[in-house]
């Protein structure tokens, strides 16, 4: 069996050059000796109506004409022989054909490639199925050619017999005509071998680029990256394995950094709990309200590391489970502002409600939308100075209804918009001070809020506030029970 995809693709190339060489030189073939046929068989029979008119011209009926033609393979005699004694009528050597002649084991009547039919309808030269004194009807003899004498049609030329036989000149230029063809078709399939294996070498050469890059991601490098040498199927190809290639680089390299973020977070409240404990456990800590707050609060921390991660990794195995049915956005943002007024209000920042009046129900999971919309306003809540200000709206546009969270905090940087929904992303080196938060409460409400057929997006200017935009289907949006 062949191994090689070159070697297939040359042989495949040669295969089908030799073929369509093969097809064209008897197609060619097919074509030379059906024309060249005709060619002679119209030469022939142009032949054969002038001798005819020469014989009437000269004679001035048809008596004796079978004759002056003899059956093929025979020359022609050199006068006429003597005329009949009527039109129409076979000459007086020879018979009419009669009934014996069809029996087995008499002498069939001679064989001529055209019929010779007088002006009466008779046959006077025979051929094919035409014998002499046979009748022709007249639509019959219209497919014939008429013999003239002197502008009047004194006979015709029915073409009913085998064509007459190639000359030897002839039978020499098909022969040549063959021999070329042969010629050529042995040209193509030496100029197909050498341009097969030029062609085969070409389309796989980038796959042998893309095999061995794959095999060294294989193998764990993963930066790998191929030369696009086309705009065809095989440079999209190429483009495409880039592009796969540069993703999952990425992804592993925010992977790793992932998985140092959690050991770090996990990390920190354990040594403090650990910490706490041993003092305790050395009585060099007093076992005071203060120190057992402490512990809690890491613990806490902790627990809620935990349970994101969770739900992380319950939304990328598809899962979640969501109990979803219509909600009034007014209900939904008041609920939440109802758990964050005392925050609020501790902090010394207005929170307001803002819903637009006479809006349609969303179709979404109340207690997961309250989790999205509690952690935007958490965020708002520690990145908004005193005196701040923080709004909850509810519009409706473009057929969806769009729940905004906008503040008037310190803002998010340019360079870090894109990346604010990255898990573990800390950006902005204020949020790396946050105390009991995982790093992974915006990356889990953009999960939420699109396993719920919405959308989230945030505008912000850096020393003006920040403002966080989830879009949903103002019409029950199909989300099955697990998210899939």
């Amino acid at each position: 069996m062949i191994r090689s995809l070159t070697l297939k693709l040359a042989l495949a190339f040669l295969i089908v050059s030799i073929i369509g060489a093969a097809l064209a030189a008897v197609l060619a073939r097919w074509s030379t000796f059906t024309e060249f046929g005709s060619l002679v068989l119209d030469q022939a029979q142009s032949e054969f109506v002038a001798d005819a008119a020469t014989y009437y011209r000269a004679n001035g009926s048809w008596a004796g004409v079978m004759g002056y033609f003899p059956p093929r393979g025979l020359a022609p005699s050199s006068g006429p022989p003597p005329a009949r004694d009527r039109p129409g009528q076979p000459p007086a050597e020879l018979p009419l054909p009669s009934a014996d002649a069809e029996h087995p084991g008499t002498q069939p009547p001679p064989s001529f490639a055209f019929a010779l039919v007088d002006q009466d309808g008779y046959v006077v030269v025979p051929a094919g199925p035409y014998r002499v004194g046979d009748y022709v009807p007249a639509e019959e003899l219209a497919r014939g050619v008429g013999v003239e004498v002197d502008g009047q049609v004194v006979g015709t030329v029915l073409t009913a017999g085998e064509p007459p036989e190639l000359t030897p000149r002839e039978e020499l230029f098909l022969t040549r005509i063959n021999r070329a063809l042969l010629y050529a078709a042995l040209g193509a399939a030496l100029i197909a071998l050498p341009l097969g294996l030029l062609l085969a070498r070409t389309l796989t050469r980038p796959l042998r680029e893309l095999t061995a890059a794959s095999r060294a991601m294989a193998q764990g490098d993963l930066e790998q990256s191929v030369t696009v040498r086309s705009q065809d199927e095989l440079g999209e190809l190429a483009l495409a394995f880039n592009q796969m290639s540069a993703e999952l680089a990425r992804a592993n390299q925010a992977r790793r950094q992932m998985t140092a973020d959690i050991a770090h977070d996990l990390r920190t409240p354990l040594t403090v709990i650990k910490g706490y404990a041993e003092a305790l456990r050395d009585e060099d800590l007093p076992p005071t309200t203060a120190t057992f707050d402490t512990i809690y609060r890491e613990a806490e921390h902790l627990s809620h590391l935990i349970e994101d991660l969770r739900t992380l990794s319950l939304v990328d195995a598809g899962e979640l489970t969501l109990n979803c049915r219509p909600a009034s956005p007014r209900d939904l943002l008041e609920r939440t502002a109802a758990a964050y007024l005392p925050q609020a209000q501790g902090l010394g920042i207005a929170l307001h409600v803002d819903p637009a009046p006479g809006l349609p129900p969303v179709h979404v999971d109340p207690e997961r939308l309250a989790q999205v919309l509690g952690n935007l306003i958490g965020n708002a809540l520690r990145h908004t100075p005193g005196g701040g200000r923080i709004t909850l709206a509810a519009r409706q546009h473009a057929g969806a209804i769009h729940l905004t969270v906008q503040d008037t905090g310190t803002g998010i940087a340019p360079a870090d918009l894109p990346h604010v929904f990255d898990r573990f992303y800390r950006g902005d080196a204020a949020r790396e001070t946050d105390e009991g938060e995982s790093g992974l409460g915006l990356a889990i409400a953009k999960s939420l809020v699109e396993a719920q057929g919405g959308t989230i997006s945030v505008s912000s200017t850096r020393g003006e506030g920040t403002a966080f935009v989830i879009a949903l289907p103002s019409q029950p949006h199909t989300t099955p029970d697990r998210l899939n």
